[in-house]
């Protein structure tokens, strides 16, 4: 899969910027990663971002140092493991996702703080504007919400005759309820009606998906929550068994069943990450840097799960898919 584009901008406020302390011979530059996920879900983008860190000079053990803290699907346990990061002293906290985000800020406005995959920061208010964020967070945006209109046409484009389409959102994560409004507010103009089900917990997917079947849903959107993330592979075994197409978030959801993501994958933000943080490590504010977005984006398929569905994929979809899964 091709690597997105993001735009990073105002780089010339970067260049005369004297290095800061860390960089001073035999410190090491603690990071403090804070995530609402497992270290099982999140390892393989932890190593992407050890990886961004090598490529610009920043080695893990050798000026630089890593402290994880997961709270294993337990948002309440978060304001402590970002207290106990801001106890550690650690350098900049690297937060996963708008609670993890929301908890880092609560306890800090001095420390940096680089976010992955923020959903909506300014009405989330952890920045004052993408181009000059003005306090102590910056980072990553995802656009979860400016996308979930591209995958309802996604949906469209593969079931034209689709009436209904249903979306399984978490509202206990901020930002989110911005992002189905904007679906919402595409849906009419493609003809389709939506219906929105809750998922608060793990344990209320199986009910979610039994509820799309007796309200007559054709197809699904799927949030990219951390709860919602964290279950993708059951997401996608109940939505082929409920013969419904998914549109997903991100190219993991595809991975692991989904029929069909739009905006790429984790790894690709985290990479990206690395070079926000070494940024800063070398000098910049987060205020003065822009939170970056995805520019580019990349459809992913399934052909397996279009297979199992009975789906003939367009060939002009096809065609335009960066990665297709065999």
């Amino acid at each position: 899969m091709r690597r997105r584009a993001f735009v990073s901008g105002a780089l010339t406020l970067l260049t005369t910027r004297p290095p800061v302390e860390a960089q001073q011979a035999g410190h090491i530059y603690r990071i403090g990663f804070l995530s609402s996920q497992s270290n099982a879900d999140i390892a393989p983008y932890i190593e992407a971002f050890r990886q961004g860190l090598r490529e610009l000079g920043d080695v893990d053990r050798q000026n630089v140092a890593i402290e994880s803290r997961y709270a294993d699907g337990r948002a309440d346990r978060l304001p402590d493991l970002a207290a106990e990061l801001v106890r550690l002293k650690v350098d900049l906290i690297l937060a996963m996702n708008n609670p993890s985000i929301a908890a880092a800020q609560r306890e800090t406005k001095t420390i940096p703080i680089v976010m992955v995959g923020a959903t909506d920061p300014v009405g989330s208010g952890f920045v004052a504007s993408l181009a000059r964020p003005g306090g102590n967070i910056t980072g990553l945006s995802s656009q979860f919400a400016e996308t979930g209109g591209k995958r309802l046409q996604l949906l469209k484009e593969v079931i034209p005759n689709v009436s209904q389409i249903a979306v399984l959102w978490d509202p206990t994560e901020p930002g989110r309820r911005e992002e189905v409004s904007i679906i919402e507010a595409a849906a009419p103009t493609l003809g389709v009606r939506l219906q929105l089900f809750e998922t608060r917990s793990r344990n209320d997917i199986g009910g979610a998906f039994a509820a799309m079947t007796r309200a007559g849903a054709g197809a699904v959107i799927v949030q990219g929550t951390s709860m919602l993330f964290s279950q993708r592979t059951r997401i996608a075994e109940h939505a082929i068994r409920s013969r419904l197409p998914s549109a997903c978030a991100l190219t993991e959801y595809v991975q692991a069943g989904c029929l069909m993501s739009h905006l790429g994958g984790l790894s690709d933000f985290f990479r990206r990450a690395a070079s926000v943080a070494h940024k800063i490590h070398t000098g910049a504010r987060p205020a003065d840097l822009p939170v970056e977005q995805p520019t580019k984006f990349s459809v992913v398929i399934n052909l397996k799960t279009a297979k199992a569905l009975g789906l003939t994929l367009p060939p002009s979809l096809l065609l335009r898919a960066d990665q297709v899964i065999e």
